[in-house]
């Protein structure tokens, strides 16, 4: 999928998060969803890397996980810096892991598919829906994502 696409699929799929947290921790929800929102293109840095393959290392479950460690790390040090415990450092390890794999989501309906489980196999996972480039495909997913969002706002407790 393209930019719009990949936005839509991140908010579509994180909206029964941000729905779980606003009741106990709206703030939380919050943060996560703009986390994954600004995640949701990162796996695509692929076109700007010398050596690297389109929808190669970086559409894969463990790039997911290590962006999600990666997450991790930083909120333990920034919770370090700033002398707080790491409550959040968890949370920042799922943001960095969902917004990954809500970018793989959305690619994994187009017929190239994404190498979900390298390096253990070099298999690509897809259900062959639509083309990346389909604008309206792009626009239906991104306006899916904006629906949910605004259903959680109006669900919003408070």
């Amino acid at each position: 999928m393209y930019k719009l696409g990949h936005w839509g699929a991140s908010l579509l799929l994180y909206a029964p998060v941000a729905f779980a947290l606003a009741p106990t921790r709206p703030g939380l929800a919050v943060a996560g969803g703009v986390g994954v929102l600004a995640l949701a293109q990162f796996p695509d840095v692929d076109h700007r890397l010398p050596l690297v393959v389109h929808r190669g290392v970086t559409h894969t479950l463990l790039f997911a996980a290590l962006v999600g460690v990666a997450a991790w790390a930083g909120a333990l040090a920034v919770e370090a810096m700033l002398g707080v415990g790491s409550e959040y450092a968890p949370f920042a390890a799922f943001v960095g892991a969902f917004g990954i794999c809500s970018h793989l989501a959305a690619d994994v309906i187009t017929p190239m598919g994404v190498p979900l489980l390298w390096p253990l196999s070099r298999r690509r996972f897809t259900l062959s829906v639509v083309y990346a480039d389909n604008t309206l495909a792009n626009y239906l997913l991104l306006g899916a994502g904006l629906t949910a969002t605004a259903a959680v706002a109006v669900a919003w407790p408070g």
